[in-house]
């Protein structure tokens, strides 16, 4: 039986892998603040609202690919980050969000091993579709 604190470790990397890869083309990902493009191992999964909020931590609507830079070093850009997230999902997005992080929530690990499978999922849905595209050409 895992520890709490290994099965959030694990639903992040699952969930970074994710939102990684699903904003690849070509093996390749822009930033959404800054807009240069990465190797996928070379991006990050960026949040809105910061990380200690769980209830918006693996939501997909608060999450895109960011470079170092923007993440780490200019403190994940946030201005910049409302932007784009108004852009891709419709204005007041980032507003949503907002108040969205405010709420609280307790996942059972239950939760927490669901969403794990989940993301794993839905990364091998990922890769077999890119395999496909490869095995097509």
């Amino acid at each position: 039986m895992k520890s709490r604190k290994n099965i959030v470790k694990e639903l992040d990397r699952v969930f970074s892998l994710y939102i990684r890869h699903s904003h690849a083309k070509d093996g390749m990902v822009e930033c959404c603040t800054c807009g240069r493009s990465y190797p996928v191992k070379k991006i990050q999964n960026g949040h809105f609202m910061s990380r200690k909020n769980y209830i918006t931590r693996w939501d997909e609507e608060n999450c895109a690919p960011q470079c170092y830079g923007c993440n780490v070093m200019k403190q994940g850009q946030q201005y910049l980050f409302a932007k784009y997230l108004d852009q891709k999902y419709g204005d007041g997005h980032s507003d949503k969000m907002l108040i969205k992080s405010k709420k609280t929530i307790k996942y059972s690990n239950d939760e927490l091993l669901e969403m794990i499978d989940k993301y794993k999922n839905r990364l091998s849905t990922l890769c077999m579709s890119l395999i496909s595209l490869i095995f097509a050409l």
